[in-house]
């Protein structure tokens, strides 16, 4: 048995007394101590904000997640020590795979969403600017900047690996540094990880702090550049909510907490249909993966009452084939609860439900499950219930046992089932089994505002879905009400929960030259030499070009027709065509306009641009007639350098005009350019 410690300051420290005692979920050994007794909170605080804070927020998006990227191949180097210490949360080696490389490859997700949809800087630019003058002098813009404070993660027992990875991802991409508090009860294993995490050496100093132990008077020294996440009970979260420090300084406050997810059969799911089969499964599932132990797991499953009897008897099958006991034993497909608390709770909850449920099946009951139920662990079997009146007994819509335990709940019909499931009163996630999109489409409308995601399910995406119970690093993982109200991951919208949106308004150069990114109404830098003979570090942002002229005749719109196939009548039928109220007769194609637009601006001798990868943001906003000119103004728009590349991405603003000055077209062209010739 091993004394947890605390990483404070930028030292492992131990906690002034022995603390609590922590014991094996499978044979009730004692793992380890644990004890944040005598930690300074308040240097731990000052220390994030002093040291971590600025190391991240000198690193740009890039390179932060480069780091990341990093962190996750060192991690996964080094899992097999996670998986063996796992086994005493009372996981199987399937259940920490979700914990232990779930939570790594969160890490590599938001590394690569990051350097995808983020810029190579230090400001988020939050959509185009908000012209807010006459003759545009005076524009605004919405940015992000990362908070100049710290995040304190508490996070549950159920995870204790994917738990802390899963915060700290979109955290460390914000550029703000984090203390992360684990649940006691196995804490051990996080304590493991980030000991790895501070051995490798690739976070900056500063930017990550871990607490074994209670949080002591930590929040007592929050303030308005902080934030506090929460994974756990609702009850504990509401009393961490309504802390006078938190609601006196606003700190930011995310929860995620009890969730009585529903999962939902349709009326065209019968037996013999594969929606039938994939229900059955995910509720088993649901009910044994972690030992239940999931925020997401299904508590409910809500099916057509004509249906009920056939998926009890089908889950009672399917459960019947679990196998309880050491997940060492390869033969094993269900461990233990975290505790022997834990599990004592359950069975609480359990007693609860049965007042006005009937219990259907007890595996405790089978003498082949009882034997891999170690006594002095925390096992306990699957237990189904079955509810004849859901409308009338609150119990199977407020009592969450938060174990390998469900509750199947018939329904008459749609509005039935949706009043059903909007009864768990806000939920993590909901998922539909249908094949009827009329059915889905009812549902998603009716339960929707309830849900903070629904799968719907069907034998059209089973091969390759990721199942009820998976949050994913690139959408939302929380849920209104019961669920917390909280919103964690869903990509980009993680990382700006840690960043502080602010209103820019000045004139478009000066905002320019704070973005990195040039605003329309800037000033423009002429240069004697083409943007495409430049390489990266020769570009200013604001170089531009005005092209020479070019006529588009007649000949060329219908040689254009016969050329691309595209004889649509306004550029064929000139009677058609001046019928139509856009147009006062043949017009050019947009493509053709594009086309003949690049045949202006682009410099067609090999050099540093390397290849055209796309066009973004394209409006066609003044017809072009046989006999009108057209002319480009060309601007170096962004510049974003690849760190680990030799060439960058280079967005260029293109404003097409006529011979009157009128805006024919705009777009952004994208390319990429070579660092160095």
């Amino acid at each position: 048995m091993r004394q947890l410690h605390s990483f404070a300051g930028n030292r492992w420290v131990t906690g002034a007394s022995d603390g609590v005692v922590l014991h094996s979920a499978i044979d009730g050994r004692p793992v380890a101590r644990i004890s944040s007794a005598g930690l300074d909170f308040a240097a731990m605080a000052e220390y994030a904000r002093r040291v971590g804070g600025p190391a991240l927020r000198a690193l740009t998006f890039h390179q932060r997640a480069i780091l990341l990227k990093q962190l996750a191949h060192y991690l996964l180097q080094h899992k097999e020590a996670f998986y063996q210490l796992s086994r005493e949360t009372g996981a199987t080696r399937n259940d920490s795979w979700i914990d232990i490389e779930g939570g790594i490859g969160t890490l590599f997700a938001y590394s690569s969403k990051s350097r995808r949809e983020l810029p190579n800087g230090h400001l988020y630019i939050d959509g185009e600017p908000e012209m807010l003058s006459r003759r545009g002098s005076f524009v605004g813009q919405h940015v992000y900047t990362p908070l100049q404070g710290v995040a304190l993660h508490i996070n549950a027992f159920n995870f204790p690996c994917w738990g802390m990875l899963e915060k700290l991802a979109p955290t460390f991409i914000a550029g703000v540094p984090s203390i992360v508090k684990p649940a006691s009860q196995t804490a051990y294993l996080t304590e493991l990880m980030v000991r790895h995490i501070i051995a490798s050496g690739i976070l900056p100093e500063g930017s990550l702090q871990l607490i074994c132990g209670g949080v002591g008077d930590l929040l007592d020294y929050m303030t308005c550049q902080d934030a506090v996440t929460f994974t756990g009970s609702a009850a504990t979260g509401l009393k961490l909510r309504q802390h006078p420090v938190l609601l006196r300084h606003a700190v930011r406050f995310t929860m995620e907490a009890d969730s009585l997810n529903a999962s939902i059969l349709g009326p065209d799911a019968l037996p013999d249909t594969p929606e039938f089969d994939l229900f059955v499964t995910e509720v088993a599932r649901e009910m044994t993966v972690k030992c239940g132990q999931k925020c997401t797991a299904i508590r409910r499953a809500i099916v057509p009452r004509t249906l009920a009897e056939e998926v009890v008897a089908a889950l009672r099958q399917r459960l019947s084939q679990v196998v309880i006991g050491d997940p060492d034993r390869e033969e094993v497909t269900m461990g233990a609860l975290a505790s022997r608390d834990q599990r004592d709770e359950v069975r609480q909850r359990i007693a609860q439900l049965a007042r006005s449920s009937e219990i259907v099946y007890d595996g405790a009951v089978d003498p082949d499950l009882r034997r891999g139920m170690n006594e002095a662990g925390a096992f306990l079997a699957p237990v189904l219930l079955y509810c004849e009146r859901p409308l009338t007994h609150a119990e199977v819509h407020e009592v969450e046992a938060f174990g390998p335990v469900s509750t199947v709940i018939p329904y008459q019909d749609a509005t039935e089932a949706i009043a059903l499931a909007n009864r768990g009163q806000g939920s993590l996630v909901s998922s539909l089994f249908t094949c009827d999109d009329a059915f889905a489409r009812e549902l998603v409308y009716g339960i929707g505002a309830w849900h903070g995601r629904i799968l719907i399910g069907n034998r059209d995406c089973a091969a390759e879905s990721t199942g009820h119970g998976s949050p994913l690093p690139g959408l939302i993982h929380g849920g209104p009400g019961r669920a917390g109200g909280g919103q964690e991951m869903g990509g980009v919208r993680g990382v700006l929960h840690y960043m502080q949106c602010t209103a820019l308004q000045g004139s478009p150069t000066t905002l320019t030259r704070i973005t990195d990114r040039w605003l329309p109404g800037a000033a423009r830098l002429e240069s004697p030499v083409h943007p495409f003979r430049k390489h990266l570090g020769q570009l200013r942002i604001g170089e531009s070009i005005l092209t020479g002229r070019r006529r588009v005749s007649l000949e060329e719109i219908e040689h254009f027709a016969e050329f691309s196939g595209d004889k649509f009548y306004a550029h064929m039928d000139e009677a058609a065509a001046r019928a139509n109220p856009f147009f006062e007769g043949r017009v050019a194609h947009g493509y053709f306009i594009v086309s003949a637009a690049a045949g202006l601006f682009v410099d067609p001798a090999p050099g540093p641009v390397l290849a055209n990868y796309g066009l973004e943001n394209l409006r066609f906003l003044t017809p072009l007639s046989p006999g009108d000119e057209i002319q480009v103004q060309f601007t170096c728009k962004q510049i974003i350098p690849r760190e680990t590349e030799d060439y960058g991405e280079v967005r260029w603003d293109t404003r097409v005009m006529n011979q009157r000055g009128e805006l024919v077209a705009t777009y952004d062209v994208l390319t990429l350019v070579a660092k160095q010739r």
